[in-house]
């Protein structure tokens, strides 16, 4: 049996104006996979929308990375950083769709850890049918489902109408370090 291939050296850099539009089309060609394979298409148009990628990219403690393997861009990610308090958030992660199963998330994730170590909790969120992060964040990661949004259980910090197919639930996941 043939072993999967591994990645290379995964690093990160910081996205430039100029790298914004593939940086948005790769991240929601990245999301429409999952949502293609649940649902069977994203006729409603990107998932992400392009206001709610542009609302993370403009947020006030927003830091846009590309992920980068032996120098290549294979994914990106969007972080907020609150330097005060130290509780940060994933806002955004994604590995392309032709790179995935061969460990560039597991090495991304070490990395965006290793860029803000003094980080006390990391927050994420995910959707409900999202089988792939919710093994990913958990298992991988070493991240809790600490809570589940749904239309009987809204996130009070979330948009009030629906982005995705579906019920619109949304699991939300923290990871702390001592």
């Amino acid at each position: 049996m043939k072993a999967a291939p591994t990645a290379g050296h995964v690093t990160l850099d910081r996205v430039t104006e100029a790298d914004l539009p593939r940086f948005r089309r790769d991240l929601q060609d990245a999301f429409a996979v999952a949502v293609t394979e649940t649902f069977g298409s994203v006729d409603d148009g990107p998932i992400p929308s392009d206001d709610d990628v542009a609302a993370s990219l403009a947020a006030p403690n927003a830091v846009v990375h590309r992920i980068l393997e032996d120098g290549r861009w294979v994914g990106g990610a969007v972080v907020s950083i609150d330097t005060e308090t130290q509780g940060n958030a994933l806002d955004f992660f994604f590995v392309r769709a032709d790179q995935l199963g061969r460990g560039i998330g597991r090495k991304a994730w070490a990395a965006i850890e290793a860029a803000y170590p003094d980080t006390q909790v990391w927050i994420t969120h995910t959707p409900y049918f999202e089988k792939r992060n919710i093994h990913f964040y958990v298992n991988v990661c070493g991240f809790h489902i600490v809570e589940y949004h749904h239309a009987g259980h809204p996130d009070p910090h979330g948009p009030p109408e629906p982005h995705l197919p579906g019920d619109d639930g949304m699991f939300r996941f923290e990871k702390r370090f001592p």
